[in-house]
């Protein structure tokens, strides 16, 4: 598993733009808001790390389609389907959902604290939504994995996927806000909400590859 994880980290990487365009995207959100609310610093400061949640989020949806497309379209995804009982596909969709987090979303999380600063965000807000970002985004392929499973034989998924996936992820921006607010503004607290996001993040990594492993051998028959 781990050589599997290190060939999909190194084709995400090599494939190409994935994550220059996610993180193009993530800085082209954060570059129009102000131009809709306004040059008011302060309103800026405190809605900074909604504007992050959100505009990670939507990158995020950047490519998730194509987590099984290159598979069945080489013909491997047809033998990791095959090889169900050697290594349960599951493990596989698992691995394939860290690789491609690697790969696209963790170089946003990385931008995510210089984006901050454009936001007029205290170091104290940066800090806690990059660390929530961390946290929280492994949720995201592990949902989009189900999108992109079910979605894998269709000509042109990429829309259908970002509709299954985008209110899954609802929970996950609402609890990851929630504790960069809790960081910065008294008396709302930060672990409780910290811990949801981190029980959400394992919770659909149980549930996602789970889900999108029967999605593949329905969408192999």
């Amino acid at each position: 598993m781990l050589a599997l994880y290190l060939r999909e980290t190194r084709l995400g990487v090599r494939a190409g733009s994935g994550a220059l365009t996610g993180i193009l995207f993530f800085l082209a959100v954060i570059a129009v808001i102000p131009f809709g609310i306004g040059p008011d610093l302060n309103l800026l400061a405190r809605i900074g790390p909604a504007i992050l949640w959100i505009g990670a989020l939507l990158a995020s949806l950047l490519g998730l389609e194509r987590l099984f497309q290159a598979d069945r379209e080489d013909g491997s995804l047809d033998l990791l389907i095959a090889s169900d009982r050697r290594h349960m596909l599951a493990v596989t969709v698992f691995v394939k959902c860290l690789a491609h987090w690697t790969a696209n979303i963790l170089p946003l999380v990385a931008v995510s604290p210089l984006l901050g600063l454009f936001m007029n965000v205290p170091p104290l807000g940066i800090g806690a939504a990059t660390l929530t970002l961390l946290v929280g985004t492994p949720a995201i392929p592990f949902i989009g994995a189900v999108g992109a499973a079910l979605a894998v034989s269709l000509p042109r998924g990429g829309l259908l996927v970002s509709v299954l996936v985008l209110p899954l992820t609802v929970p996950v921006l609402i609890f990851g806000v929630s504790a960069v607010r809790g960081a910065v503004a008294d008396p709302d607290p930060f672990l409780p909400a910290f811990l949801i996001l981190a029980a959400l993040t394992l919770f659909f990594g149980v549930i996602g590859p789970l889900a999108a492993a029967l999605a593949l051998r329905w969408s192999g028959d």
